[in-house]
């Protein structure tokens, strides 16, 4: 029968462009994955312009990354360019979990018209990166250069010189700034002499896209056991264009490429499609293998090298962090290299980009190892205390915490060096580290005052140092739910949407310091 690919074949090719004269820029981006797209779009927002180098003449092939958390969202709202992947994309807020016949878990993440965006949407990797790649087409700021290689790299203390090899020779590109983005395989991390530390895992899971015609909701599937697949784990969700992304282990004896044959692929979704009351009448579009990884480089600033996404870290799929959480180095780091680039902000923001980012990989890392423990337990006291878990979850609520995925979230930093300790008793509101909630405000949401600068929330008017924005709050839903109890009391927030500092009582002097900290200054 053969795959039928015509859904991401449909895709532009880019040309190359020759470049000519003196080649130095702010800011090279190695990569024009979603995470070096993102970051080249909130670097333009700031003002800043990049060349994103990259040695393909298209976008990814295929699903690869799917889900969009909410937090990725917000980020990329920041940056301008959320709207048509909002358009294109599949929302969700809901999973569920079958052990053999039984379901054994239900949850729904917070959704309702307070959120300006959907805890999840579906969309395949390689339409994220065409709409962001179609976005930055209006960003004067922002080149990409395909058929571009790096070759090499040489650090120096005024710069970095990348060496790119193109179709029509090579060239050397002098760049104030460079940010790795270049993938699990990273280019720049080889070239540094740099490398991922922590676990890789032996469970292996194949991934099928197929299109299938189905009115099964748009929501998160999980089979532990199930009949058609015999000890297997699977997983399935709908991509726009009805097509459905299975992911589904194999077996510690079995063959992968015995396994990728079309004939044995299709005999497992033949099995699953019948016992969940599909036909088995679809077209197989995509068949990939992959393996979980719990790494990530010590550090990701080395001196004017910057590493983000998976050239930094790789993560688990489970509980969709991986893509989710190079999104938000892309948040963090756009208006940290942007403040330093302009002269606004110290060098240590950007080693706050590596403490800060490097905690929260280790973060997702813990809760995505929990995951893939149970996704793919890696011995049989694994396995034997994952059966209990799931057989007791058929009639114990207790037990259905146990296999609860633990959706990705933003994550909160408890110490950074660019924050100060709050000021006064708070009942209510983001603690300082945390992001800023989604509350309606007027015709608007609290999340969607903050821009490109360093931001005010207070209760009612107070006077704010040149640069920064004042939002002032009056409407007494919102002052409750920040916790804003007196006239003056606020917080400043990053551009980021972390809470830098937080008061009860108005206090310039503490402001004023709080703010030369959140700049790094």
């Amino acid at each position: 029968m053969g795959l039928d690919q015509a859904v991401y074949e449909d895709l532009p090719r880019f040309p190359y462009r020759p470049v000519s004269g003196p080649q130095r820029v702010p800011v090279a981006v190695l990569g024009a994955g979603p995470v070096g797209l993102a970051l080249a779009a909130g670097l333009a927002r700031h003002g800043v312009r990049c060349v994103v180098v990259e040695p393909r003449g298209a976008v990814s092939f295929g699903s690869r990354a799917i889900c969009l958390s909410r937090r990725s969202l917000e980020i990329l709202e920041g940056f301008g360019v959320a709207a048509p992947l909002l358009r294109a994309g599949l929302p969700w807020r809901r999973g569920r979990s079958f052990w053999r016949r039984h379901q054994v878990l239900e949850f729904e993440m917070p959704d309702g018209p307070e959120q300006r965006h959907p805890p999840m949407l579906n969309l395949q990797q390689c339409f994220t990166e065409q709409l962001l790649v179609d976005a930055l087409a209006e960003r004067p700021k922002v080149e990409i250069r395909w058929h571009s290689r790096m070759l090499g790299l040489v650090p120096g203390d005024e710069g970095v010189t990348l060496r790119i090899g193109t179709p029509e020779g090579e060239y050397d590109l002098a760049a104030d700034r460079v940010v790795a983005a270049d993938g699990a395989r990273s280019p720049a991390r080889a070239a540094l002499g740099l490398s991922l530390r922590g676990n890789s895992y032996e469970g292996r899971y194949l991934i099928a896209d197929i299109r299938l015609r189905s009115g099964s909701p748009t929501e998160r599937r999980a089979w532990f056991d199930p009949p058609s697949n015999p000890g297997s784990t699977l997983l399935m969700h709908r991509q726009p264009g009805d097509i459905w992304r299975i992911d589904y282990q194999l077996g510690e004896a079995e063959d992968a490429e015995a396994a990728q044959r079309e004939e044995a692929v299709r005999a497992r979704i033949d099995a699953h499609l019948a016992a969940i009351g599909e036909p088995a009448e679809y077209d197989l579009v995509l068949i990939s293998l992959y393996r979980a990884h719990c790494l990530t480089l010590d550090a990701y600033r080395h001196g004017r090298v910057l590493f983000a996404g998976d050239a930094a870290h790789l993560v688990p799929i489970f509980g969709v962090r991986g893509l989710n959480s190079g999104f938000d180095d892309a948040g963090n780091l756009a208006w940290k290299l942007a403040a330093v680039l302009h002269g606004e902000g110290g060098e240590a923001l950007l080693d706050s980009y590596s403490e800060e980012r490097v905690y929260a990989a280790r973060e997702n890392i813990r809760a995505a190892r929990k995951s893939t423990l149970f996704m793919t337990p890696p011995t049989r006291g694994h396995a034997l205390m994952r059966e209990a878990a799931l057989s007791l979850a058929v009639s114990q609520d207790f037990a259905r915490a146990l296999v609860n995925p633990r959706q990705s979230s933003a994550i909160a930093f408890p110490d950074s060096r660019l924050q100060t300790p709050e000021q006064g008793a708070w009942v209510a509101g983001p603690a300082v580290g945390a992001t800023l909630p989604s509350l309606p405000m007027g015709a608007g949401h609290v999340q969607a005052m903050i821009g490109p600068w360093p931001t005010i929330l207070a209760a009612g008017e107070v006077d704010v140092p040149q640069g920064v924005r004042l939002v002032a709050i009056e409407e007494p839903a919102v002052l409750a739910r920040l916790g804003l109890a007196r006239p003056g009391a606020g917080y400043l927030v990053r551009p980021d949407g972390h809470v830098a500092w937080r008061w009860q009582d108005w206090d310039a002097a503490g402001l004023a310091a709080a703010l030369r900290r959140m700049l790094g200054r």
